[in-house]
């Protein structure tokens, strides 16, 4: 397909300079608060596989404090997601500075969420196919429910837009992610703060 062969990524490289540009009085607020509320470092910085499983160093905005028990071990991430994180993370202000990877060309505006590394030898065949593209700032399945469904649908939803990828279809998801994030839709699972971990399905045993 033209789009996604030639169109893609020019479009990935412009859209992307332009929101820095713009939003660049937003990301230095944010960082100046994470820094004052949070303390050093100001950006979380993740090892994550993009396309073909290309592993890439992710960047978003600290969340969390680095809160540790007597044996020196983080506490649970309930215990050190303060308000202030919350907020960032119901807003998507956290997830700013993917605007660089975006930029740098590690990621895509819309792709599947890039996943952790420890995730790759988990996968079946069908579920390995999300590496195809590169990985987003929002996706098909951020639009369908985001945190708030279950992995299996979540990875059926990657490989879906993946044989579906268009122009239009991509604006679309710009635009739905839009709308969820005003409303703050499905931020997180029912069960716990952030998504549970993927231990495989199935599929893999």
């Amino acid at each position: 397909m033209i789009y996604k062969k030639f169109l893609k990524r020019p479009m990935d490289f412009i859209l992307s300079l332009i929101a820095i540009t713009v939003l660049s009085p937003v990301l230095l607020v944010v960082a100046i608060l994470v820094r004052l509320k949070l303390g050093s470092p100001v950006l979380f910085k993740q090892k994550r596989p993009g396309l073909n499983e290309k592993v890439f160093t992710m960047y978003k905005f600290r969340t969390m404090t680095d809160e540790k028990d007597e044996y020196g071990e983080l506490l649970p991430d309930s215990v050190r997601l303060t308000n202030f994180g919350k907020m960032l993370r119901a807003t998507s202000l956290d997830e700013l500075p993917e605007l660089f990877n975006i930029l740098r060309g590690d990621m895509s505006i819309v792709g599947p969420r890039p996943l952790l590394v420890q995730y790759l030898p988990l996968y079946s065949e069908h579920q390995k196919r999300r590496h195809e593209v590169r990985p987003g700032l929002s996706g098909y399945a951020q639009v369908n429910g985001r945190n708030a469904i279950n992995w299996e649908d979540k990875f059926n939803l990657d490989v879906k837009y993946i044989d579906n990828i268009s122009l239009i279809g991509d604006w679309k998801i710009i635009f739905l992610t839009l709308k969820k994030v005003v409303m703050r839709d499905g931020i997180s699972s029912h069960t716990v703060v952030t998504m549970e971990p993927f231990r495989g399905t199935e599929l893999n045993q």
